[in-house]
């Protein structure tokens, strides 16, 4: 018995010396939450579940021909993609901000990049929509509009939703740039679609908000506000959240765009609100950021190390190193038996 249990205890160590020679297998990452589309997410709602920094460590900057007064930046794949006044589209890596390429369009990029299916969808206020190579910024196609391409696309199952200052809100075909429909409001639409559920939600300098079939561009509701509508609508838990130039902050019923609650500033609400864990933010030009929803704010789960994956033949192979090394052990101990009667002998 205690011989077998020596043999065991060596079949052990073989394997752990296996282990430290074996090619290492890592474990399972979760997939990084890129961002890429304005206000990150379909809905708008401007939420990560990235990390984010704690410290105002300046990593790198990268110098444009004029100022980016409202293209935000989205990253997608380890590149950064942003417009500027000075005409260009911008593709740099995050990492480094080393420049990659750039496009140079006709007008002012105040609208952001929508990136899908290796493509940067975005608006130019030269009444173009552009959809660039996201690898090599070369053209695929354009769309010309009536007005500037202030609004920022949503890219959702091969269509393209985005509002230009002719009025309008336009659907394209995200392969061809070809119109699918448009649907015409009383003014301006800066304003950046949100997408949820097969409706599209835009406000307009109209002072509407609008929710559209995302099929057909019909007209589903449209709530009127005191003022134009230049906040872009976020979208969570069957609540559209937008802002207005009358001052307030809207909640308004995503199915049939009747009022949830309204909370009135001191001054227009151009910001567009972000919802995460339960609450809304929002800023005014009061001088003031506003947070809406529960008093308590839910915390983080602590973070709790992946199990590694240990793949099958690493398995396999260890245990074949087991059964090697006990079957070794075995022997040589039998062996020893052997040579110690002989030497009594």
């Amino acid at each position: 018995m205690k011989r077998v249990l020596i043999a065991i205890i060596l079949g052990l160590l073989c394997l752990s010396m296996f282990s430290a020679f074996a090619p290492k297998v890592k474990a399972q990452q979760s997939a990084i939450d890129w961002w890429p589309t304005f206000r990150h997410d379909l809905a708008h709602t401007g939420s990560s579940t990235s990390t984010s920094p704690l410290a105002n460590q300046l990593l790198w900057n990268y110098t444009t021909g004029n100022s980016i007064d409202y293209s935000s930046p989205t990253v997608m794949n380890g590149i950064v993609y942003v417009g500027s006044d000075d005409h260009y589209v911008y593709a740099l890596n995050a990492a480094t901000g080393t420049f990659i390429w750039s496009y140079k369009t006709g007008g002012s990029v105040d609208s952001a990049p929508a990136v899908a299916n290796g493509v940067v969808y975005i608006g130019s206020e030269d009444n173009k929509v552009y959809a660039l190579n996201a690898t090599s910024g070369s053209k695929i196609w354009s769309y010309g509009t009536g007005s500037g391409v202030e609004s920022s696309p949503a890219v959702v199952n091969n269509i393209i939703y985005v509002g230009s200052d002719d009025n309008s809100v336009y659907a394209l075909n995200a392969l061809t740039g070809v119109k699918i429909w448009s649907y015409k409001t009383g003014s301006s639409v800066d304003s950046s679609p949100a997408v949820a559920n097969g409706v599209v939600y835009v406000g307009s300098e109209d002072d509407n908000v609008y929710a559209l079939d995302a099929t057909s561009g019909s007209k589903i509701w449209s709530y009127l506000t005191s003022n134009q509508v230049e906040s872009s609508p976020a979208v969570a838990n069957g609540v559209v959240y937008i802002g207005s130039d009358d001052n307030n902050v809207y909640a308004l019923n995503a199915t049939t765009g009747t009022t949830v609650w309204t909370y009135g500033t001191l001054n227009y609400v151009y910001s567009s609100p972000a919802v995460a864990n339960g609450v809304v933010y929002v800023g005014s030009n009061d001088d003031t950021v506003y947070a809406f929803g529960a008093i308590t704010v839910p915390q983080p789960s602590p973070y709790v190390p992946p199990i590694p994956e240990f793949p099958n033949q690493a398995l396999a192979l260890s245990l074949v190193a087991i059964m090697l090394c006990t079957t070794f052990a075995l022997i040589a101990s039998k062996n020893k038996r052997i040579s110690g009667k002989n030497l009594q002998g």
